[in-house]
């Protein structure tokens, strides 16, 4: 039950991390394209912090 509530609070707090950032990019006119769906949820609710780095490391390599 433990790791269940975990997941969910990563996935849950990693979304909402992602809007934000997305946000605070967008206003100095970077758009990297990390968009809000099942594989990014799943992404930041396993992997946590570590996810979102990696999900915009991504989006950073497809930018160059």
């Amino acid at each position: 039950m433990e790791k269940v509530l975990n997941f969910v609070m990563r996935a849950v707090l990693g979304t909402i991390a992602i809007y934000f950032i997305n946000t605070a990019l967008e206003k100095v006119g970077i758009s990297l394209g990390v968009g809000i769906n099942a594989a990014t949820v799943l992404t930041s609710g396993i992997l946590g912090f570590p996810g979102l780095l990696a999900l915009y490391g991504i989006g950073i390599y497809r930018l160059l």
